[in-house]
């Protein structure tokens, strides 16, 4: 049994510094959660590095590559909501237009309230923001040398099926 409220709606991280859970929000982005959901139970994330850490802002991951350039080749329409951007906010990457988003996602670590309505929040950290805290940082545009990653991702109630 999950210690999580929604495990079936609950990605669980298991990172280089320790393991992360993220309480998805289907109510406010369903496409972006559906679509994470398929990307990790298809085994996506696990491997991929935190390519953009930034210390007071956020660390971002979801590129296969490993360099912020790629994703999974499907782009999803934008669902900007009402979810601020504060500490443990998970949301989505995107380049400059907003129906661009594809598999990377960003989780902030202070307030960022200047990317609300402008980003797809799709979740919030409810356990492990300590381990976010202590992925290795660099310079904003900077490759982060032998950077964390995500051993492997998880959705929660999977495991109970």
């Amino acid at each position: 049994m999950s210690n999580y409220a929604d495990p079936a709606n609950t990605m669980v991280l298991e990172t280089t510094q320790g393991t992360v859970a993220i309480e998805m929000k289907p109510d406010v982005a369903p496409n972006h959660v559906a679509r994470i959901k398929t990307l990790v139970r298809e085994g996506f994330y696990d491997g991929i590095v935190f390519h953009r850490v930034v210390d007071g802002f956020m660390a971002q991951t979801g590129c296969p590559d490993g360099r912020g350039t790629g994703g999974s080749g499907q782009n999803l329409a934008a669902e900007f909501n009402d979810t601020p951007h504060v500490r443990g906010t998970a949301s989505m990457a995107r380049a400059q237009s907003p129906n661009s988003a594809d598999s990377q996602f960003f989780i902030c670590f202070a307030d960022a309230s200047f990317l609300n309505k402008q980003y797809t929040a799709w979740g919030q950290v409810i356990e492990g923001m300590e381990h976010m805290d202590k992925l290795k940082k660099g310079p904003d545009g900077v490759p982060i040398t032998d950077p964390d990653k995500i051993v492997k991702a998880t959705i929660a109630g999977d495991a109970e099926a």
